[in-house]
């Protein structure tokens, strides 16, 4: 028992498996951080408005529009049908020289479309389209003054009338 030696073999570093952990997490910190990096740089956040302060007032413009509208009484009923498009003016102001309707599709900007429309005899406005409209689809009324707005959430085509009335949503 006397002097013995312990000898330990040597190994190269890439045999082990300490060597690779080491190596492997800090590579996959600094890859995360050139993917996250290219993200960042090449998609820009369309939800972000620079000018907040201008967007808050219009909103509440708009708000302001909407309860002319309640004031007012303005309703209307709206059908789609066979690519006929009807709109009926059923509260107490009934005669509008030209009504804008406007259709902002949920999530494609260029399906969204505009209307001008001018009243028949009867006092109802009536568009016949070229292709069908289905889905989902805000439907916004103004007046050529646009000192008034009704908007409305609907599923097209309908066969038939919707009562759509001045309501601020909650």
């Amino acid at each position: 028992m006397g002097n013995e030696r312990f000898t330990m073999k040597k190994t190269s570093w890439y045999k082990e498996p300490w060597a690779w952990l080491i190596f492997i997490l800090p590579a996959i910190a600094v890859v995360a951080s050139i993917t996250t990096f290219f993200i960042a740089t090449n998609e820009p956040d369309s939800l972000v408005v620079g000018d907040y302060y201008k967007k808050g007032k219009a909103i509440n413009l708009e708000l302001s529009k909407i309860k002319q509208a309640q004031k007012l009484g303005i309703k209307f009923a709206l059908k789609l049908s066979n690519n006929e498009l009807i709109i009926k003016p059923t509260g107490i102001e009934k005669q509008f020289p030209v009504l804008n309707v406007n259709f902002y599709h949920p999530t494609l900007a260029e399906k969204d479309f505009y209307l001008a429309l001018t009243a028949d005899g009867n006092g109802d406005f009536r568009y016949h389209f070229d292709h069908e409209i289905t889905g989902k689809w805000l439907i916004t009324f103004t007046p050529f003054e646009n000192h008034w707005k009704i908007e409305k959430t609907v599923h097209l085509p309908q066969s038939g009338f919707i009562d759509i009335k001045a309501e601020i949503a909650k």
